[in-house]
């Protein structure tokens, strides 16, 4: 019999075997924590290394929040199904990036859970952020093969509930970065395009480099609208200023630029994927041993 913690490792697929997919995934994952860790160990991180250290977690688990979004979209866009194997990976790693976001702010409060408590309690972006990590840890607990058999049918619709999670984190990243807030505008583009590829699927519209373009060209409009939407509201900056300032670049691509930039991979993905697919249909087959040529006696 197998042994099972070489089954059980994450880098094997179901069969025990070494998956270079997701051992890939699995040090990328580590990365962001390890670099952390090292900055942290050569004081890399300023006067305030455990804020800082707070805020890149969080920010980390909203990246790997997103990319796990990310995984359906792609593996049918560029047709490549083993994408899905990582899938639950990604979702742990959110968690996990998620927990320890609070645990190093339990740290920076001094390990007083009372002020900790009062604090996510009478903070409106913090209460946001803990419910958004309370519906992870959900997500998370209920990712077993046992508990997806135990939930039948009930276990898509709870997972689902990751979109209005993913809002809630994206809403949390806005509140607590205050002034500048170009990487959560950044972030909520790409959560717009994500959402967007959804509800095309939904409603079983067109999936092609023309139409998946123009998500991006959307998603690019919608997210130059919340910015200025945002420093109109925070910060009583005219909305033609902050969307007038999409159009100058001497300091450097807005938000909603970037998002078109990241959108318009998905168009060339798919346009390369048809390409490939009708060089595959077009290629001669290979002649069977029975049926090859014999030269003219």
């Amino acid at each position: 019999m197998p042994a099972t913690p070489a089954l059980s490792a994450p880098w094997r697929d179901r069969a025990g075997r070494v998956s270079a997919l997701k051992l890939a995934t699995f040090l990328f994952a580590l990365a962001p924590g390890i670099w952390l860790a090292v900055a942290y160990g050569f004081d890399a991180l300023g006067p305030k290394p455990i804020t800082a250290l707070t805020h890149s977690t969080g920010e980390w688990a909203v990246r790997f929040l997103l990319l796990s979004l990310a995984v359906t979209p792609l593996r049918r866009i560029a047709n490549y199904p083993k994408l899905i194997l990582v899938r639950r990976m990604l979702g742990l790693t959110v968690l996990a990036y998620g927990l320890i976001h609070l645990g190093l702010y339990i740290v920076d409060q001094n390990f007083i859970l009372s002020k900790v408590v009062s604090e996510i309690v009478s903070r409106f972006y913090l209460t946001i952020g803990f419910v958004a990590l309370v519906g992870l840890a959900v997500l998370g607990v209920t990712s077993t093969d046992g508990m997806i058999r135990r939930l039948g049918k009930a276990w898509p619709r709870l997972h689902k509930t990751v979109y209005v999670i993913a809002a809630l984190g994206l809403f949390h990243y806005f509140l607590q970065a205050k002034i500048d807030v170009s990487a959560p505008v950044y972030w909520t583009g790409l959560f717009l395009v994500l959402m967007g590829w959804r509800a095309m699927q939904r409603y079983r519209l067109p999936m092609n480099p023309v139409t998946l373009f123009g998500l991006a060209i959307a998603a690019a409009l919608v997210t130059a609208l919340v910015e200025a939407a945002w420093y109109g509201l925070k910060s009583g900056v005219p909305a033609s200023a902050v969307l007038g300032a999409n159009l100058e670049f001497y300091d450097g691509l807005r938000p909603a630029w970037w998002v078109l930039i990241t959108g318009i991979a998905l168009p060339l993905i798919n346009a390369a994927r048809l390409a490939m697919d009708r060089g595959a249909k077009t290629k001669p087959a290979p002649l069977r041993p029975d049926r090859e040529a014999v030269p003219a006696g």
